[in-house]
């Protein structure tokens, strides 16, 4: 199937690793040149160099904390100073919590809240404009089956996806006029990284592998019986930035394995 999206211009933040760089390369796979950001310089370049090499398209890696102001704007600078502008923005980057209530303090919520939900809002009024001036884009926001189905160790993890697909349905019908399509995907259990290294740590000594901890989780949670591959969670972020999902609006998209227990 032809996605129609050659040459279009993404930005991808959280796209050195895991969820992110799979959809970068679904995305470059299909002739989309794209810009990737992340923290971690060695890790960056890396992965665009891999990204170069695989699909020849031209790839953009940014070093930028887009928890904070600045490094959105940085961002958004770059993008403009190389490609003029993007069509497409997947608002990838974040990562899990553990804390309770009553004892998590200020900060951690605001760190969280400035990862999750203000760094979608800050490249929206600096990207936007600019799709809007191309005639159109797509905006996807990757989220979490926890945005409803929540996992209690986590709560603050839980609330602030919940409000990041909020905001993704609120975004949607601001922008939709525009012919910007935006939408949310609430991916489940998806083997990237940090699952690994969780599960090394928390079977260390013990005579359970991290493999078979992994296994556990899965057979609890997922009736399909095992994590997603980051590859099989890009596919769909791939397939809603093209014009082939072009009804799809302001949606949530669930990639859970079967997680999710309710019919919404």
């Amino acid at each position: 199937m032809d996605l129609q999206l050659r040459d279009k211009v993404a930005v991808v933040t959280g796209g050195s690793a895991g969820i992110g760089l799979a959809v970068a390369a679904g995305l470059a796979a299909e002739g989309v040149h794209v810009a990737i950001c992340g923290r971690d310089p060695g890790r960056l370049a890396e992965a665009a160099d891999g990204l170069r090499a695989a699909h020849g398209v031209r790839v953009l890696p940014v070093e930028a904390d887009v928890a904070a102001a600045d490094g959105t704007d940085r961002l958004a600078a770059a993008v403009a100073a190389e490609f003029g502008g993007a069509d497409i923005l997947v608002n990838n980057a974040g990562t899990g919590s553990e804390e309770t209530i009553l004892a998590a303090p200020d900060e951690r919520w605001q760190a969280y809240w400035d990862l999750h939900v203000m760094a979608a809002v800050r490249l929206a009024r600096t990207l936007a404009p600019g799709m809007q001036a191309r005639g159109g884009g797509v905006i996807l926001h990757n989220a979490s089956i926890c945005a409803t189905q929540p996992l209690y160790y986590e709560p603050i993890y839980n609330v602030t996806k919940a409000a990041l697909v909020m905001f993704s349905k609120c975004l949607a019908a601001e922008l939709i006029g525009s012919n910007i399509r935006v939408n949310a995907v609430n991916p489940g259990l998806v083997m990237t990284g940090d699952w690994v290294k969780t599960a090394k740590a928390l079977t260390a000594g013990t005579d359970q592998t991290w493999e078979q901890y992994l296994q556990k989780i899965a057979d609890d949670n997922a009736p399909i019986g095992r994590f997603a591959t980051p590859e099989e969670v890009a596919d769909t972020f791939v397939f809603l930035c093209s014009p082939r999902a072009g009804y799809t609006v302001g949606s949530t998209v669930y990639v859970d394995g079967g997680w999710l227990r309710t019919t919404t």
